[in-house]
Parts: C-alpha cells; structure tokens; sequence
C-alpha cells in the first residue's frame, strides 16, 4: 500500500472508444512519417561520405547531429508538450521537421557539410517534439495491460516508413547520375540531388501539420490530489527516476537505439564490402529494406503475440537471437553474412516499444516525465554509431560489429529481469 500522501491521479480521455480508434489511426502516419525520415539517414550517409570525401568517423556526425537533438531538446520538449497539450505539441514538431527540410535546400546550394548537419539537427529536433507527445498519447488511449501491444502496432508504421525509405533514397539519391553539372563544382553537383527529396518531405510534413491542426482528437487530462503542494507521490515516489525498472529501461533504450543506429547506418558499406556481397552503393541501399522490412513484419507479429506472452519474455528472446545474427555475420561472408546481418531488423522489431512500455508501467503521475527521460535516451543513436565509427577506422568494419552485440546482451537482461526490479 502506498503511503496516505499517495497520489490519487487519474487520466480522463474525454471522447469515446471510437475517438481512440480514430486517433491510433491518425497518429499512424505520425510514426510512419519519422520511421522514414529517420531512415533516409542511412541512405544521406553513403552519399556525403563520398560527396565529401569522409572517413567512417565523419560521417557518422550525421547520425550524431540528429540524434543529439534527442539529449539536448527531450526535455524541453516534455516541458512544452506539457504546457501545449499532445495535439498542439505534434503541431510544433511537424513545423519544425518541416523547417529543418526545408534547410537541405541552402545545405545544397552551398555544398556545405556543415549546413548539412545543421539541416539535420533542426529536423530532428521537431521529430523529437513529436516522439515525446506521440509515444505516451498511445500508451494512454486504452488500458494499461494492452500498452505494449498498442505501441508495437504503432511502431510498425514506423517500420513502414523505414521499409520504404531505402526505395526512395535509392532512386532519387543515390541512383541518380554523376557528373559536374555546369557551373557547378563536383560536391555542389553530387550535393544537389538531395534537393528535391528533402523538399518532397518538407511538403508533407506541412500537410500533415496543417492537418493535425484541424483534427478533433481526444484530450487527456492529469488530475492529482495533491498537485497544489507541488509534489505528486505515486507508491511512495516522488519522482520517476525513482523507479529502478526506469531507469534501466533508459539504459535499454540507449543501447537499443544505438545498436539499431549502428547497424543501419553501416549497412550500405558492409554489403559494399567485396568478400560479403561487393554491391554498388544504390544496389546495396535497396537491401536495407529487407533489415526494415522485417522490424515491420516483426512488429505486427509481435503485438499479436505479446496478448498471450508476457513483453519481458518476448524481449530477453528477441535480443538473444539478434546477438546470435550480428555474431555470425561479424564471423562470416559472402550470403551468409549479408542475410545474418539483414535478418536482425526482424528481432530488433518489438524492442523499442517494449522497452519504452515495459519502462513506463505503473509510473502513475509520473509518466510525463519517465517518457521525457526515455526519448533523452534516444541520444544512443548519436553516440554509438560514432563509436562504431571509430571502431571501423581502426579496427575494420565487420569487427567493429561486437558493439551491438554488447548492446543486446543488455536487452535481454532488461527483458528477462530488469522490467522488473
């Protein structure tokens, strides 16, 4: 029994079962809209790592600079979703991804890496606005038991998204022809065909800003007994970091991000790599479809069975099969290394929204700010693929694929005992 001073907070959703339905449904094209930009990531690193001249290291600040945005605005973010509301707060981010879209225009005209990481920071500073308002409005439009399923369901859009991207960067990044256009130098011209894929983005996410201003979705109202003192105790805390089961999913969170991260981002120059496949850069980029392809399929599997196999359990398995993979990929070539390290998006598939789900169960009044602290921890994608990058230039490349099997041993002790400590 929590103490007397226990919050007796309650969330009201006005609307009924139908305006839930309704906006699960919008919300899908929200996850489906950063699963894709998030993954046309992997594609803009192959293509500046050659436009200019980068080594592993370098171009890893792309995923630096848009996964920083996670660490430095996560909390602000929390604070203004807060203040705005979810539906105002998806808003702002659209507009600000859109914003940052847009910056790939000059980013291009100038052939400026730099203002190609700048571009890249503002966008990922809207979609984290919109990461912090999404996830937890999903996890409130139902009960608590489904939570885990409802966000994996979500999440699969996401994985749409990233399932269609590689398509998309292929054909109009990177299979697009080279050559100085006149009065261009070789970077500005190679540097310009990512205008007209940023803008294309840019033009959508105002329609869907402009759209999300217009719906009528449910509202979610927080009350608590006891908010006028200030503070909100809920099972004797006064605070989410309070809650081990938290705090290391936080953990898990980081290194899920970052194993993802890394793995994507790298895939394009594996495959390239002459004893694994030795495909060409726009060849290989339509094979990261099948590593996204199978997180989507996963994530649909995995709601299904997560309403009769308990999250935790599904979690510990997953991670120790996608360990498994990136071991025999790290240890092997031609076929069997291509398709050990594709297959992994199929068990990366119900991590992050078990984690995220499992991280925040029974956090009461202080779900706000337990979900403003796990986006903090999406920060793992700037930092671990870096790291990997580092790795790869002093190591090589396929070894340098031992950090994300670090990362997942992490994963299944979160799944198998830290969701519940």
């Amino acid at each position: 029994m929590a103490s007397s001073m226990q919050s007796t907070q309650q969330t009201t959703v006005t609307g009924g079962s139908g305006s839930y339905r309704f906006a699960l449904v919008s919300l899908t094209s929200l996850f489906f809209m950063w699963g894709f930009i998030t993954c046309l990531n992997d594609i803009l690193i192959p293509h500046l790592k050659a436009v200019f001249s980068l080594n592993y290291t370098e171009a890893m600040l792309i995923q630096f600079c848009f996964f920083g945005a996670y660490f430095l605005v996560s909390l602000p973010a929390g604070k203004l979703v807060k203040k705005l509301g979810y539906q105002k707060g998806i808003v702002t981010g659209l507009v600000i991804a859109c914003i940052g879209c847009l910056l790939f225009y000059p980013a291009a005209e100038f052939a400026t890496y730099g203002l190609f990481l700048g571009a890249l920071f503002v966008l990922a500073s809207g979609i984290t606005i919109l990461q912090v308002a999404a996830n937890p409005y999903v996890n409130a439009l139902g009960s608590v038991e489904t939570a885990s399923s409802r966000l994996n369901l979500t999440q699969a859009f996401n994985a749409l998204g990233t399932t269609v991207a590689p398509f998309f960067g292929a054909v109009l990044i990177l299979s697009v022809a080279s050559g100085a256009i006149d009065g261009l130098s070789q970077a500005q011209s190679e540097a310009e065909v990512v205008k007209l894929p940023y803008l294309i983005l840019a033009a959508m996410l105002g329609l869907l800003a402009l759209i999300f201003s217009k719906l009528n979705l449910p509202t979610i109202a927080e009350h608590s007994d006891d908010s006028a003192t200030g503070v909100i105790t809920h099972n004797g805390k006064t605070s989410a970091l309070q809650s081990m089961h938290l705090v290391l999913g936080a953990v898990g969170i980081f290194v899920y991000v970052g194993a993802e991260v890394s793995i994507g981002s790298f895939l394009v120059n594996f495959l390239g790599e002459e004893h694994v496949a030795g495909l060409q850069e726009a060849e290989a980029a339509k094979y990261i479809t099948y590593y996204w392809g199978g997180a989507m399929i996963g994530r649909f599997v995995g709601s299904a069975i997560m309403q009769k196999i308990p999250a935790g359990t599904m979690l510990a398995f997953n991670a120790f099969v996608a360990a498994a993979l990136v071991l025999v990929a790290m240890n092997s070539t031609g076929a069997v290394a291509m398709w050990s390290i594709l297959a992994v998006g199929l068990f990366n598939s119900i991590m992050f929204p078990t984690i995220f789900s499992l991280a925040l169960r029974d956090l009461g009044p202080h779900t706000s700010q337990g979900s403003g602290i796990l986006c903090l921890a999406i920060v793992g994608g700037a930092i671990l693929p870096l790291l990997q990058g580092v790795m790869a230039d002093n190591m090589g490349l396929q070894v340098a694929f031992i950090l994300p099997v670090v990362c997942y041993a992490f994963i299944l002790f979160y799944g198998a005992k830290g969701s519940r400590m």
